[in-house]
């Protein structure tokens, strides 16, 4: 089986970050750049999959299954979502995309959850606390390797190559967080990319971390740290990750007064460094200062001369630094252009 979207979406993407290897310098044309991504999948499973996580995750699950509100004809089913599991103080947790391999509301939902793989363990729990006598089966996919893909000059009809290799590819669909994230593609373990994608070529994973902090989207533990990133402030709502209509789901109080009271000052962006950084030197959300000694916000996480920092706004366009082993790093900082046009500078 495999699950796909359209292809205009992959068009697009030329032009605006996504071709010639995402970044990584390469300057052969290639039908695409497949990199990969460093996650796990989760399997959920059963007649009440998607009822089961609509009560735990900040995006309406139900779209997926076929199940929202209201009459008439139904749209159509999204084939990926993406979502936050929150604590009960409304701080993330893990971020996940969800993927649907049911083919119609008819069938019985089957969801991939993909998520750090750092925390595949912790997540199944997390899940199976709150699972309770919910007619639901979950385990981890580990059969399964996903992919970033960016499309390259010679794109072509990749979805319609993929067809004729559904039995390697399970899923292929836009990255649903943003555009300018390409498509996201789900193999069977040991998968020839060249055979499911002719043409394709296969980047480092380093490659595809620059490419998501240059475009300033946050993954993982490090980028989102378990109980303390705040999701409006990891830029959840732009990335198309929360659901304000939805109803109750574990740790929406905070998010949704935030929301309502329409105030973040601070939010994750990408910055440049006037020179490398050695990771072992930077700790954990240590502080980006001003000129004048302030604070202005967190680094995160990031490699080389890229990372994604946790920034007041009002500082954004400031002069700033970081301080690392007793010197001070220069670095920038810049509102991506994937943001809606609305968003606070």
């Amino acid at each position: 089986m495999l699950v796909r979207a359209g292809l205009p979406g992959l068009r697009r993407l030329w032009g605006r970050g996504g071709g010639r290897g995402a970044g990584t310098g390469a300057g052969a044309a290639a039908a695409a750049w497949c990199f990969p991504a460093g996650r796990a999948l989760l399997s959920v499973r059963g007649a009440e999959a998607a009822i089961f996580l609509q009560g735990l995750l900040t995006n309406d699950v139900t779209r997926l299954a076929g199940a929202g509100p209201g009459e008439g004809a139904a749209p159509p089913l999204p084939r990926a979502l993406y979502a936050h599991a929150l604590n009960v103080q409304g701080r993330c947790l893990y971020d996940l995309i969800l993927y649907r391999l049911h083919e119609s509301p008819e069938e019985e939902p089957h969801i991939l959850l993909e998520c750090d793989s750092s925390v595949l363990d912790a997540i199944q729990k997390h899940l199976k606390l709150y699972k309770i006598r919910r007619k639901v089966n979950i385990v981890p996919c580990l059969d399964l390797s996903l992919w970033a893909v960016f499309p390259g000059e010679q794109a072509g009809d990749i979805a319609g190559s993929l067809a004729q290799c559904a039995d390697q590819a399970l899923v292929l669909t836009p990255d649903p967080r943003t555009e300018v994230m390409g498509w996201r593609l789900v193999t069977k373990k040991g998968a020839n990319l060249t055979e499911v994608i002719p043409g394709s070529r296969i980047g480092s994973i380093q490659d595809y971390h620059r490419h998501r902090y240059k475009q300033g989207i946050p993954e993982g533990v490090k980028d989102l740290p378990p109980g303390v990133a705040l999701p409006l402030e990891s830029n959840l709502a732009f990335m198309n990750g929360v659901s304000f209509t939805k109803g109750c789901y574990v740790g929406q109080e905070l998010t949704a007064r935030t929301h309502h009271m329409g105030v973040i000052r601070k939010r994750l962006v990408p910055v440049q460094f006037s020179v490398p950084l050695p990771q072992e030197s930077i700790p954990e959300g240590a502080e980006i200062l001003t000129e004048s000694g302030k604070s202005a916000g967190k680094f995160r996480a990031g490699g080389d001369e890229l990372g994604i920092a946790l920034l007041r706004l009002a500082n954004i366009n400031e002069p700033l630094c970081l301080n690392v082993a007793g010197d001070k790093v220069k670095l920038t900082a810049s509102i991506p252009e994937w943001w809606p046009k609305t968003a606070s500078k």
